[in-house]
């Protein structure tokens, strides 16, 4: 009986909770940094970045046709690139990462480095999806409400959205988007660099994130407000500039992980 206890309490000691790193506090001018930084990186790795930017331009060009032919498939194909993302995000911090530790920059060797954390990387992304799907039913919900007709229809969508007889559901519609835009953006703004970096687990990764954002609130809500203006510009102005505001994001990214993370002895 005294060795079972005895084991119990050996198991108890070395099965520990992984330790969860210490956020640092951060200026509101920090997100100039990060894409000052960012940039030196995407120059300094000789604009293989772009690569992944190109994956990324190719995908906004096939949910744009899939959505102007076949729209009802675009919530797939949507679906799709947020599987895809945190893959192809996690080649962009690899370069970085690379330049960081003073390697050889190899692209290559970019594309296989979420092997390193396969099942978390993997399992976030699974967490990305589910958030999506949960919002497009909620987005779909609140459009039956309104929509005069048993399913709404794109043209449907595009008149609510656009009719000012409809501010209040407007109001509605985006308050709802915002909530979920946050809660995305809490979980994820370093939970992949952390994965990639430190093999650390999905929750862990996700909580560190969750935190930074707590303590960074300022800063990092500036930082997703430059997100959305570069990439939503680069959007409005047909996908071309992603190859090289993809990359930049991606860049910039890693230095807000390793800006707000600090860094363990081994590290």
């Amino acid at each position: 009986m005294n060795n079972t206890t005895s084991d119990l309490h050996d198991s108890a000691r070395t099965e520990q909770p992984p330790t969860l790193p210490t956020i640092r506090l951060l200026s509101k001018s920090a997100p100039v940094g990060w894409l000052r930084r960012g940039y030196s990186d995407l120059v300094a790795t000789r604009f293989r970045g772009t690569f992944y930017g190109a994956v990324f331009t190719l995908m906004g060009y096939a949910i744009a046709w899939i959505y102007a032919t076949k729209w009802q498939l675009t919530m797939g194909l949507v679906g799709g690139f947020f599987l895809m993302g945190p893959f192809l995000c996690t080649g962009i911090y690899d370069l970085s990462r690379q330049r960081e530790q003073g390697a050889r920059i190899s692209l290559t060797s970019s594309l296989t480095c979420w092997t390193r954390n396969p099942g978390s990387i993997a399992f976030f992304a699974l967490v990305l999806t589910f958030i999506m799907i949960v919002w497009a039913r909620v987005s779909l919900i609140l459009f039956a409400l309104v929509s005069t007709t048993s399913f709404p229809t794109l043209i449907g969508v595009l008149s609510t959205i656009f009719s000012v007889d409809n501010a209040k559901f407007l109001a509605l519609w985006c308050g709802a988007g915002f909530i979920f835009a946050s809660i995305v953006f809490a979980t994820s703004v370093i939970s992949v660099p952390m994965m990639l970096d430190r093999k650390a687990d999905t929750f862990s990764a996700i909580f560190s994130s969750v935190r930074s954002v707590q303590k960074n609130a300022g800063p990092l809500y500036v930082w997703a407000l430059m997100v959305v203006v570069i990439i939503g510009l680069s959007l409005a102005l047909g996908f071309l500039p992603l190859l090289l505001t993809a990359p930049l994001i991606g860049h910039a990214t890693w230095h807000a992980y390793r800006d707000l993370v600090q860094q363990e002895p081994d590290d």
